[in-house]
């Protein structure tokens, strides 16, 4: 681990509120995995192959439909509150599933509870990609929360298939769906001190003047009309054809040809999750990295080469160490892909480019599912796997040269935006402004006890509290302490007067400056904003009053 990374790595875990989301994710990511692979289980007892084809489908088409509306939501909403409902349908959802199998009802019913489980997933990761830029404190904390939440999935990938197959071999797919439940209900709980936080976020007048269909359709042209995240939204969400391949082929492989029986599918996912951990490691290189477009590309040849060559050689051996390899891969092509994705994306549709991504992997997933049946029949397990691993490598070199050259695209200050973005005076701003505040943006490490501003001087610039905590005081009387997420300096600079306050940082605090001329011609330029900027400034005004009298 690089002297850099470690420090930020820490300072993950640190933020209680990135802390949340983790441990949040870790509950969803073992829940999700386990109770796809026990469903493929049953529909695979119920009819083979072509049931398991067919009952993916049904569990990914509404997904699929249902994913981009979900964006709309966590764009317009709090994204803590979105993500805490999806967390909550979820676990409703496979709480239902269990009740079915567990009473023996009939399986279109348990298909249609966990299709319902399904659909709530593709909340998760929409809502997740906005709300994390908004607690993270610096750009390296967003890439690392991302390789963060990358081990936490390589891990799950390892350890949840791993408890299936040993649920599976001691009891039955109802009994996983309802130990999934738990962790499902935990992941809400996690979150409850971020919902309890969270503002309640509507759209912008605008917004809420367009119809979901017209913002749906605003985000599929910002994704298409931008060649980088249009080729990285296809390419990750090619990854899930593939995944959704392999899904339906691990049970194939595990009783048609490796004859490891129904709970070798579990194993078979474990060993993809092993190699997984490998590659989470590997992924602490990303951090502090600004070119991964390379990254991107090696991922993408890793976990397609490896399919190929299994499909060539199909042993019990070869199997264990190629979808190893497969797993390294994986984790590698998604953390650089997303954290990649992040940084070139339109920030005012940032959960409407993840959910359309969400979207084209459900339905990536179910396509997946579906040829696998196809292939099987038409060349075996053999040719199905070798057509899964051409896949990635085959879109990656016919686009290689956008892939090379994103790197130099991605320059949008995302963590920048989404501090701005939080602050009052702030929120009402056009995208396009906000985001030439955000490249103005200075960063400033500050020791306790250091004099920010002092009463009686000048006014040359606003500050953002990304991290820490500063004491305000005027005329020797303690106003207030302001945290993450708030500002000050801001009277100076709107009403043209000397400092009317004392800025002292009580902690070690990360602040962001913001000079004076594109603060006033942001803030004055645009009525709404100024609106808010004033209220602003006149409860403080108030404040100052009342303390000093």
């Amino acid at each position: 681990m690089s002297r850099r990374a470690a420090p930020v790595i820490a300072g993950v875990f640190r933020n209680r509120d990135l802390r949340r989301v983790a441990l949040s994710y870790a509950g969803f990511i073992s829940a999700e995995y386990a109770v796809w692979i026990a469903m493929l289980v049953y529909a695979f007892g119920q009819g083979g192959a072509t049931t398991a084809g067919l009952v993916a489908l049904v569990q990914l088409v509404p997904a699929a439909l249902f994913a981009p509306y979900g964006g709309v939501l966590a764009d317009r909403r709090s994204p803590a509150r979105v993500l805490f409902a999806g967390y909550v349908l979820q676990a409703a959802g496979m709480g239902a599933t269990a009740i079915a199998l567990i009473a023996g009802g009939p399986p279109v019913l348990a298909y249609a509870f966990a299709a319902v489980a399904s659909t709530a997933v593709t909340i998760t990761r929409p809502a997740q990609a906005v709300l994390v830029p908004e607690l993270a404190r610096e750009p390296d904390e967003l890439t690392a929360f991302n390789v963060v939440s990358g081990w936490i999935e390589s891990g799950c990938i390892l350890v949840a298939p791993a408890l299936t197959g040993l649920i599976l071999g001691l009891s039955t797919v109802g009994a996983v769906f309802a130990i999934c439940t738990v962790p499902a209900l935990a992941s809400a709980a996690a979150l409850t001190g971020l919902v309890r936080r969270a503002s309640r976020k509507s759209a912008p007048a605008e917004s809420a003047v367009q119809g979901t269909l017209a913002e749906l359709a605003e985000g599929v042209r910002a994704v298409g009309g931008t060649p980088a995240s249009r080729l990285l939204v296809l390419l990750l969400g090619a990854e899930y054809v593939v995944i959704g391949a392999f899904d339906v082929l691990a049970v194939v492989l595990a009783i048609d040809v490796l004859d490891l029986g129904e709970s070798g599918a579990g194993y078979l996912n474990t060993a993809m999750g092993a190699g997984a951990v490998l590659g989470a490691v590997a992924t602490v290189m990303l951090i502090g990295r600004r070119r991964l477009a390379l990254p991107v590309l090696g991922g993408a040849a890793l976990m397609g080469a490896p399919l190929i060559l299994l499909g060539a050689f199909p042993t019990v051996l070869g199997a264990f160490v190629l979808l190893a390899a497969v797993g390294v891969g994986r984790i590698v092509l998604d953390v650089s892909g997303r954290t990649l994705l992040q940084r070139v994306a339109q920030p005012d549709v940032l959960s409407r480019t993840f959910a359309l991504l969400e979207a084209l992997s459900m339905a990536g997933l179910a396509l997946g599912s579906v040829l696998v049946p196809a292939l099987v029949a038409v060349g075996g397990a053999s040719a199905a796997l070798i057509g899964a691993g051409i896949l990635l490598p085959a879109l990656a070199l016919l686009r290689l040269r956008t892939l090379l050259a994103i790197d130099s695209m991605a320059t949008v200050p995302i963590v920048e935006l989404s501090l701005l973005r939080s602050m009052k005076i702030f929120t009402l701003l056009p995208a396009p402004v906000l985001e030439g505040l955000a490249r103005s943006l200075v960063p400033e490490r500050v020791p306790a006890g250091t004099v920010v501003i002092r009463e009686g001087e000048p006014g040359d610039r606003f500050y953002a509290i990304a991290d820490g905590e500063v004491d305000i005081s005027a005329k020797g009387r303690a106003l207030a302490t302001r945290r993450r997420c708030e500002g000050f300096g801001e009277i100076a600079l709107l009403k043209d007067t000397p400092r009317n306050a004392t800025a002292v940082a009580r902690t070690s605090v990360l602040l962001y400056g913001l000079e004076k001329e594109p603060f006033l011609t942001a803030v004055t330029g645009h009525a709404p904003a100024a609106h808010a900027a004033e209220e602003v400034v006149q409860e403080r005004l108030v404040t100052v009053s009342a303390e000093g009298g």
